[in-house]
C-alpha cells in the first residue's frame, strides 16, 4: 500500500514539475519570440489609443457644454489624459525602433516623460480635491496652486538633471537612482491620493444623509482614491524591482508580457475607470467647485 501512495505520489510531483516547466518554457518562448512581442505592444498601443480618443470626447463634450469657462482643471485633466495615452500608444507602435535609439537617453526620455506627465495628470485630481477640502473647512487655498506648480518643477528638474547626467555618463548606477526617483515620486502620489481623498471622503461622510448628490459624490472620491493609490503603489513597488532586478527589466524588448502586465495594471486600467468616474458633464448654469486654471 505504502509503495502505491509513494509512486502515485511521485507520478503527481512529476506532473506538477513538467507543468510547472511548460510554463516556464511558454513565458520564455513569447519574451523571445519577435512575433508576440510585436503582438503585445500593439495590442498596448491599440489601448492606449482607445483611452486616449475617450479622454478627447470626454474633453470635446466639456467644451460644448461650458466653453465660457476657458481652461477649467477637468478640461486640463482630460487634455493630458489625452496627450499622455496618445504618446504611449505611438510609443509601443513604434517599441522596436524606440529600442534602436542611440544615444541611450533618448530611449529613457521617451519611456519615462509619459509616466511623468502622468503624475501631473492625475496630481490635478488631488489639487482640485485639496481646493474643494479647504474650502469647505473656510480654509485658505491660495497657496494650494503655486505648490502644485513647485513640487511639478522640482520632480521635472530632478528628473531632466538625472537624464543629463545619465547621458555625459551612462553607468548603471545612474539608471538606478534615475528608476529609485520615479519610485519616490509615484509613492509620493499615492501618498496624496490617500491624504486627500480619505480626507475629502470622511468630511462628506459626515455631511447630512439628506444631502443632494452626497452618495454619488462619496461614492466617486471614495472609488478614485482607491483606483489611484493603488495603482501609484504598484508603480512604486515595481519600479524599484526594475531598478535592481534585470528579470523584472520594463526596459527591454524580450519583456513583454511583464510590459503588458504592468502598464495594464498602472495606467491603461486606472486612467480607463477614472475616466468612467468622472463621466458627468458639468451643469451648464449655477456651476460650483468648477475651477479654471489660471
Amino acid at each position: 500500500m505504502r509503495g502505491v501512495l509513494a509512486v502515485e505520489a511521485a507520478g503527481a510531483a512529476a506532473s506538477s514539475a513538467s507543468v510547472l516547466n511548460g510554463a516556464v518554457d511558454w513565458w520564455r518562448d513569447v519574451n523571445e519570440s519577435p512575433l508576440w512581442q510585436d503582438r503585445i505592444f500593439h495590442a498596448l498601443a491599440v489601448l492606449y489609443g482607445i483611452v486616449s480618443a475617450v479622454a478627447l470626447v470626454q474633453l470635446i463634450r466639456i467644451e460644448c457644454r461650458v466653453p465660457e469657462y476657458g481652461w477649467t482643471t477637468q478640461k486640463v485633466f482630460h487634455f493630458l489624459n489625452f496627450l499622455v495615452n496618445g504618446v504611449r500608444s505611438v510609443v509601443f507602435v513604434l517599441r522596436c525602433n524606440v529600442q534602436l535609439l542611440q544615444p541611450e537617453i533618448i530611449q529613457h526620455v521617451l519611456l519615462d516623460m509619459p509616466g511623468l506627465a502622468f503624475f501631473t495628470t492625475y496630481a490635478l485630481l488631488v489639487l482640485f480635491w485639496a481646493e474643494i477640502y479647504y474650502q469647505a473647512r473656510a480654509m485658505s487655498t491660495d497657496g494650494l496652486r503655486p505648490t502644485f506648480y513647485w513640487i511639478n518643477g522640482v520632480v521635472y528638474a530632478i528628473q531632466i538633471i538625472l537624464w543629463l547626467v545619465l547621458w555625459w555618463k551612462p553607468v548603471r548606477v545612474m539608471v538606478i537612482m534615475s528608476k529609485m526617483f520615479f519610485a519616490g515620486v509615484s509613492l509620493f502620489a499615492a501618498l496624496g491620493f490617500l491624504l486627500y481623498g480619505g480626507r475629502l471622503f470622511l468630511m462628506l461622510q459626515r455631511f447630512p444623509v439628506e444631502s443632494k448628490g452626497r452618495r454619488k459624490k462619496l461614492q466617486e472620491v471614495g472609488y478614485v482614491t482607491t483606483i489611484c493609490f493603488s495603482c501609484f503603489l504598484i508603480r512604486c513597488v515595481m519600479m524599484c524591482l526594475n531598478a535592481f532586478d534585470k528579470a523584472a527589466d520594463l526596459d527591454v524588448l524580450n519583456h513583454p508580457i511583464l510590459n503588458f502586465f504592468y502598464y495594464l495594471l498602472v495606467e491603461i486600467v486606472p486612467s480607463a475607470l477614472v475616466l468612467f468616474i468622472l463621466r458627468k458633464l458639468p451643469p451648464k448654469r449655477g456651476i460650483t467647485q468648477y475651477h479654471p486654471i489660471h
